[in-house]
């Protein structure tokens, strides 16, 4: 069988971590884009050896040997996560109109492009559409008849977009007032638990408390009501989980080296424009624990309710 050769353009977003890269990279390598683009931080002072890691990170794209333009963006200064990856992904949409973006350690199947590709198509003049995931976390569980479904939530381990949804980023999220967005999250997050983390995560990112820049991305297509396309199987296994990593490093998480499958051949589409709520519920519930703090939550309703019988029988 011929490997799909990806019509998008690619950004390949890298820094200190040349084993996981170089997996990525080979994948990469296999569906061998037009033109890829390259962005790595800089290293950080304070860390020993950080800087030879980063030169040989990104001397992975010297083993380019396929027609391609390369565009690359090297940082000489640490910026962050925050600002080193959105930043980065201003230079790519600059560029072009759509695309799409592996971090160094999300390794694709082999029909994600296609499945990247296909979806970028499909959907390039429909506003309702924001995100195209490529990731899949919901353990083996399906969403309707077809190969992908619908949801809010916006998948980064993996992933594309285009540049008419990138112009709303908003890395500090300052067009949102902390007063008016609880009141807005509430509408969403009918849990109380769960409204009760967004809201916190919500106002320690305009804080600057949290340096990631993947929130502010899901807050935005929250507040667009913006639809996410998802594959109804793992397109992406996230390989770089472990001591090195900026934020996954406990190993033994089920998110860890997650399998992936391929997608079928022939991708179809749900006919609903309908986002699949439960779907989205299910990862936020699994990454936030929260069937133990209902758990708890339960527990203390229960001992509260053993006490007011208490003293109810005690006034007799």
């Amino acid at each position: 069988m011929n490997i799909y050769q990806v019509k998008s353009p690619v950004l390949f977003l890298i820094f200190n971590r040349p084993d996981t890269s170089i997996r990525v990279f080979n994948e990469i390598r296999k569906a061998k884009p037009l033109r890829l683009y390259v962005a790595a931080d800089g290293p950080r002072n304070e860390r020993k050896n950080e800087a030879q890691l980063c030169e040989k990170t990104r001397a992975i794209i010297e083993k380019i040997d396929w027609d391609c333009e390369v565009k690359t963006l090297f940082r000489q200064q640490n910026l962050g996560c925050r600002d080193a990856v959105s930043s980065a992904i201003d230079w790519f949409f600059g560029q072009e109109k759509e695309g799409i973006i592996l971090e160094d350690d999300c390794l694709p199947a082999e029909s994600f492009f296609r499945y990247c590709d296909t979806s970028l198509e499909k959907y390039r003049n429909d506003s309702r559409v924001r995100h195209i995931a490529g990731c899949n976390h919901q353990m083996g569980k399906k969403y309707g008849d077809t190969s992908t479904f619908l949801s809010n939530q916006t998948g980064v381990w993996g992933w594309a977009s285009w540049s008419r949804v990138w112009k709303d980023y908003d890395k500090t999220l300052k067009a949102y007032d902390s007063a008016e967005v609880p009141q807005q999250l509430a509408k969403i997050f009918k849990d109380p638990f769960l409204l009760e983390i967004m809201i916190k995560i919500f106002n320690d990112v305009k804080a600057g408390k949290i340096n990631t820049w993947d929130f502010q991305l899901a807050f935005i297509n929250y507040f667009n009501n913006g639809l996410s396309v998802n594959p109804n199987v793992n397109l992406i296994s996230n390989i770089g989980y472990g001591k090195d990593a900026t934020h996954s490093v406990n190993e033994k998480d089920p998110l860890s080296n997650l399998p992936t499958e391929d997608i079928a051949e022939i991708i179809t589409y749900p006919k609903y424009m309908i986002p699949e709520t439960t779907a989205d519920y299910e990862v936020l519930a699994r990454s936030f624990k929260l069937s133990e703090k209902w758990d708890r939550h339960n527990l203390l309703r229960r001992r509260l309710k053993r006490w007011l019988k208490s003293l109810i029988k005690g006034t007799h």
